[in-house]
């Protein structure tokens, strides 16, 4: 590995109304960043997974930056216990924050925030502007109907087969964590590949 892990970036769920599984993956989830000496980037609330997996991981001595847009923050979306609040102008201006203080990217359950997310830092990955590890955490399958999409993007040609190599399927927490502890940084340039020369269309 020829990078060092801080910050960890969290995509995750603010609902507090969902599975009780999801929680506990995610209070471990924390944990684990923690234990691991890692810090957590995410988006400022206290609210569902997101509020769980930075609870569990201050709580076990991680530092915790927050990334809030103007508006949600004047709505009065609670803010989380962060050593560090950032308000930014915006939704986009959020995940470029998010995304320039981050090394890594782990996404849990979640609704369309988390996909938006997620899927800006996929292509992001995909035309070299990163080369960070990228994770779902497939707690309950959550990700499985998203990852058969995936596939279909590929066996439609609307993908190469390589874009299966800029994200991994984590089963557990713990998977997850060792992915990151285990990640090479080698590029991964998809620009760079012949075989998008041959099909500039499927980017």
């Amino acid at each position: 590995m020829n990078k060092k892990i801080n910050n960890i970036c969290i995509f995750a769920s603010a609902s507090n109304n969902i599975d009780e599984k999801y929680h506990k993956d995610a209070i471990e989830l924390g944990k684990l960043i923690a234990k691991n000496n890692y810090n957590v980037v995410y988006g400022g609330s206290n609210l569902g997974l997101m509020g769980k997996v930075t609870n569990s991981a201050k709580s076990e001595g991680s530092k915790i930056i927050g990334v809030m847009p103007e508006k949600l923050y004047n709505l009065g979306i609670h803010p989380g216990d962060c050593d560090k609040l950032i308000i930014t102008k915006g939704m986009r201006e959020r995940k470029a924050k998010m995304d320039e203080l981050s090394d890594a990217v782990i996404a849990l359950a979640g609704g369309f925030g988390t996909l938006e997310e997620i899927s800006e830092m996929l292509t992001q990955k995909q035309l070299g502007y990163n080369n960070k590890p990228i994770v779902f955490l497939n707690t309950l399958n959550f990700y499985d109907e998203l990852i058969s999409f995936f596939y279909r993007l590929i066996g439609e040609k609307f993908a190469q087969s390589e874009s299966t190599n800029i994200y991994y399927v984590a089963k557990t927490p713990h998977d997850a964590i060792n992915y990151i502890n285990n990640y090479d940084f080698k590029e991964y340039n998809y620009l760079d590949k012949k075989i998008c020369i041959k099909n500039q269309s499927n980017v």
